[in-house]
Parts: C-alpha cells; sequence; structure tokens
C-alpha cells in the first residue's frame, strides 16, 4: 500500500507530512475582514500532522541530516525551542528513533511544556526570554550547543541558522499557496520568528511573480505572544532579511489576542495568538483593491494557549477560585496554569545596588531606553538615552566591552527588562534591568534631574 492523499490513506503518519500534493488548507476570511475587494485566505496550519507550521521544517532539518550523513541510527537530537519545532521533531523523532532534548524557557506556555514531556522529551526549563536567543551565554540555544559538542551522540539541528528551514517553505508551503490560488495570489503575510516561513516562501513566489508583496509582523519589545520575536530579537536572526519585506508591521499584544478571539468567535477558525496577530498586521497594510488575493500563515491552533487567555481575557474566568475550583454550579473546576515567570534576581539589580554600582564603578553603563521626550522630562543623573527600539543597533556605538557592567533604565522596571535580555544575547553578560525603574529610584531619594 503506498500514501493516497485522494481517499486519505498511509502507510505512515509521515505520509500525512504538507507539501503540493497534499496542501494544508485556505480558507478565506469573511466576516473580521473589513475588505469588499481583496480577498483574504487564512492558511491553517494545524492541518500539519503534529499541529503546527514547524512540522515543516521539523522533517525537512532531519531529512537535511540524514542526507549529508550527520544523523544516523543510535543519534539523538538536541534543539532550543520556543515549543511548534520541539513538538514536530519530537514525533518525527519518536518514528524514526531519534529521542528528543529540548532546552526552552519558564516562560514557555505550560500546554507546550507538558505536552513535550509527555511526547517522550527530555525537557530543560531555564530562565530564558520566550523565544531562544542567540548568544545569550546561559540561554537555550547555548545549552543545546554545549550538549553538541560535549556529548557525541546528540546533534544540534539548528532551526536558527540552518537553511534546511527557509527551504522547507521554499519546498513546501510556497508551492502550495501559488497551486492553489492558481498564481493569483498578491500578497503573503507571516509572522516573523526565526523567519523561516517568510523568507522561503516569500522566495518561492517571488519568483514565480516578483510583484507578489512580502509582508512582516511582528510583536512589540516584551510581548506575550509565543513564537514570534521583536525587532530587538529579530536583528539576531540569521533568516531575518528586511529588504525581500514589502512591509514590516508591529501589532501589539491586546490587538493580537483581540483579533485571535474574533477569528475563533466570528469565523469559528481556531486560531492561536500568533494568527491574529500575523491577520491584524496585514489589514494595517492590505489594501482594498480588485482582484488581490492575500494570504496569511496562521501557525497553530488556539488549544496550545489557555494560559496566555488566562491572562489576556482574566473577564472569562471571572468564576474561577485562586485555588482552580469554579465559584459557578455545575462548572466543572479547571487546573490552575503557572502564569509567565518572572525575570530571576540574576537580570535585576536594586536600586541601592545600582547607586553602589555607580558610585563605585566609572565604567558602568547607565541606559535609559524610554522615548527622547520621556527622558528629557526626568532622568537619573549620569544616564545615557537610547530607546529601546535602537538599542540593538546604537550599544555599539557606545561600547564594545562585552564585560562592563550595564544597568538598563525605564519608568517602572518593565520596558526595560527585554532590553536587557537583549543584551545579554549579544553578548553583554552583565546588562541588568533597574529593579522598579526610575520610580523606585526616585523614592529612595537617589539624584535625578528633571
Amino acid at each position: 500500500m503506498s500514501n493516497d492523499h485522494t481517499l486519505r490513506i498511509y502507510e505512515s503518519i509521515l505520509g500525512l507530512l504538507s507539501s503540493e500534493e497534499n496542501p494544508t488548507p485556505l480558507v478565506r476570511l469573511n466576516k473580521v475582514v473589513p475588505l469588499n475587494k481583496t480577498k483574504v485566505f487564512a492558511k491553517l496550519e494545524w492541518y500539519n500532522p503534529f499541529g503546527a507550521v514547524k512540522d515543516r521544517v521539523a522533517s525537512n532539518l532531519v531529512q537535511a541530516a540524514e542526507s549529508n550523513g550527520n544523523l544516523g541510527r543510535g543519534n539523538r537530537l538536541v534543539e532550543p525551542t520556543s515549543g511548534n519545532t520541539g513538538l514536530g521533531l519530537a514525533m518525527i523523532g519518536n518514528a524514526k528513533g531519534y529521542p528528543l532534548k529540548t532546552p526552552l524557557s519558564q516562560a514557555i506556555p505550560l500546554e507546550k511544556r507538558a505536552i513535550l514531556r509527555f511526547l517522550g522529551c527530555d525537557v530543560v526549563e531555564l530562565d530564558d526570554t520566550l523565544c531562544p536567543a542567540p548568544g545569550a551565554p546561559e540561554g537555550a540555544i547555548a545549552m543545546a550547543m554545549d550538549t553538541a559538542k560535549k556529548e557525541p551522540d546528540f546533534r544540534l539541528l539548528n532551526q536558527y541558522e540552518n537553511e534546511a528551514n527557509p527551504l522547507a517553505h521554499y519546498k513546501t508551503t510556497g508551492p502550495e499557496i501559488w497551486k492553489q490560488t492558481q498564481g493569483k495570489v498578491t500578497h503573503i503575510i507571516a509572522g516573523l520568528g526565526t523567519c523561516g516561513t517568510i523568507s522561503g516562501t516569500g522566495k518561492f513566489l517571488k519568483e514565480k511573480n516578483p510583484k507578489i508583496q512580502i509582508i512582516g509582523v511582528h510583536p512589540v519589545e516584551g510581548h506575550d505572544i509565543p513564537g514570534v520575536r521583536s525587532i530587538i530579537q529579530l536583528k539576531q536572526t540569521r533568516f531575518f532579511r528586511r529588504e525581500e519585506y514589502t512591509h514590516l508591521v508591529e501589532v501589539k499584544d491586546e490587538e493580537a489576542y483581540e483579533m485571535c478571539l474574533r477569528l475563533n468567535r466570528e469565523e469559528s477558525i481556531i486560531a492561536g495568538p500568533s494568527s491574529g496577530m500575523a491577520l491584524a498586521g496585514a489589514l494595517k497594510v492590505v489594501q482594498d483593491q480588485p482582484n488581490a488575493v492575500a494570504v496569511v500563515i496562521f501557525p497553530d491552533n488556539i488549544f496550545k494557549y489557555s494560559s496566555s487567555l488566562l491572562r489576556h481575557f482574566p473577564d472569562l474566568f471571572s468564576g474561577l477560585k485562586k485555588d482552580g475550583a469554579s465559584s459557578a454550579p455545575g462548572v466543572l473546576p479547571v487546573t490552575p496554569v503557572t502564569p509567565v515567570v518572572p525575570p530571576s534576581p540574576a537580570d535585576t539589580i536594586e536600586p541601592e545596588d545600582a547607586l553602589q554600582l555607580m558610585q563605585s564603578n566609572q565604567r558602568a553603563l547607565f541606559i535609559d531606553v524610554r522615548d527622547e521626550v520621556s527622558f528629557q522630562s526626568v532622568h537619573v543623573i549620569g544616564s545615557v538615552n537610547i530607546p529601546l527600539a535602537t538599542l540593538g543597533e546604537s550599544i555599539g556605538n557606545i561600547t564594545t566591552d562585552h564585560d562592563i557592567p550595564v544597568v538598563l533604565l525605564c519608568n517602572r522596571g518593565k520596558i526595560s527588562i527585554p532590553g536587557a535580555a537583549a543584551l545579554k544575547a549579544l553578548g553583554f553578560k552583565n546588562a541588568k534591568s533597574l529593579a522598579g525603574g526610575i520610580s523606585a529610584w526616585s523614592e529612595k531619594g537617589y539624584p535625578i534631574k528633571r
């Protein structure tokens, strides 16, 4: 018996992997799109056999490693992940006999971490950023590299640098969309994580029609949308190729989750938060015009993100007690979900310790990551202003010494946290966020300028 896509009969689950002959569905969006002429389609990637767009990448990473002789009998896989690549690799590894070890952030939704363990993975939870950061000395990527280096049976496929990542989409996602739209696609929209989806799909479609618009959508700094990266995080990603994108669009958490809610309730499409983000970004730039056909990549479904929903839609769960039991009669108790892990003490510095550092170490660098207007209105004496959006590209103009202490400042110590994580990813191992921000500094009576 061979695989038969018409009858949907397969020799193994791997035969269900997506291809031009077996594409994931395109579904037109009818209610949440305020466009009359432009047709907007969602490409539903949870129809991949293991539930996400990353199944394509996981499959191609394994195939490429087997083809070049880097992976075979007796080997184990180690891969840092924000969830979905790990799920795909775990299941392909189960099918082919490659056990998976995955270092990941504790901020990844509990559901994904639990499922990875259930699938047989050796899960190592770290105090890392939501998406693993290249260069972070104690992060998931560094641990995976160290494991592959020191333990000879482990193989690191490295979705963040391996060209097999975008090539997976060049071979499958792009050809599927071209065939499904009969060559009429005019816009392709995707959220930006490793950027393999947009790079590979966009490359194929641009070769077919150079006029196709490639739209990349990213979240704000300090976001709570698993699987995607902010601008600072994207600048650390090998496959982020800004020159290839027609538009680059930023979307706030509340915009992404509101669109996610609407997709589920109005379109009956079980899309997750990164799908809501991608569509919200698309609607900011796609114009209403005849013969326009926009395809938005929906990476996975909503069922992995109940912990995220608890945070972003607290009113929906107001009937739950703190212990997870419902206060409403006839409602089953809900298992409590671990919230996003707060920054560890290693990521922050208390105001009194920061003042001592300022007074004792002339090399210490204090960076205010707020906008210029806020900085001019009030700031810590001795600090310099580099807005968070330009921090990654501007820090090198001030110092290239990765060993000096760096303290990042904002109003209350919130937006400086991802800035510190970004600097650590760039190699500044002593970067910290001021706990409580300038407000806490001021309350202590420490020197500020108004």
